[in-house]
């Protein structure tokens, strides 16, 4: 019995230490392939391409020549079977527009938020009304940003193909014309290895 003990002690590390892992940092723009669903690689490319397309198209580089046009953004559709972080690639595109310093954004996110706080401020007696923020007095979105994302998924015994486009419009909101569209398109596959073939 003791020898079997002093076995299962000695042997202990070598068990821990087999399932030790090593973390590290990677390069987040880094080309990422674990497998064929949409992963950050093709969130980067997404909102690069809408961001270039969209500050360089004819109509909106004249709405933002000498204004800065206030944006909305609609929550995007998700048309694939995947869960795909719609958020996350629209927080990006926001991002990166922001930092072109070609339009104003007012956040749909942080709204009710805001109005909650106002109210605050202004019923609930516990604020000083000389120092309350007034309502009203938010600016109102000229243009609205929204879009989705769909795919198309094939399959054979040694292929999967996966294709996605994710389409980004720019409406007027006060006549309802089409600002501005385009369309990032991607396309994976992956071929399965069979032992013995």
């Amino acid at each position: 019995m003791r020898h079997f003990l002093f076995i299962m002690i000695c042997s202990l590390p070598l068990v821990l230490g087999g399932c030790a892992s090593s973390v590290q940092y990677g390069d987040p723009t880094a080309v990422e392939t674990v497998d064929e669903t949409f992963g950050s690689t093709d969130l980067q490319q997404i909102a690069a391409k809408m961001v270039d397309s969209m500050l360089t198209f004819p109509t909106v580089m004249q709405l933002t020549a000498h204004r800065q046009p206030v944006l909305y953004v609609e929550g995007m559709k998700n048309k694939t079977r995947e869960h795909i972080d719609l958020e996350s690639i629209t927080d990006t595109i926001v991002s990166k527009l922001m930092r072109s310093a070609k339009f104003q954004f007012v956040d749909k996110a942080t709204r009710d938020l805001a109005r909650q706080e106002l109210g605050f401020q202004n019923d609930s007696g516990m604020v000083d009304t000389n120092s309350a923020t007034q309502i009203g007095r938010h600016i109102g979105a000229q243009y609205m940003l929204h879009g989705n994302i769909s795919s198309i998924t094939k399959n054979s015994k040694s292929t999967k193909d996966v294709y996605y486009k994710f389409t980004l419009k720019m409406i007027d909101l006060q006549t309802g014309i089409l600002t501005w569209q385009d369309e990032k398109e991607i396309r994976k596959s992956v071929s399965r290895s069979w032992f013995g073939l």
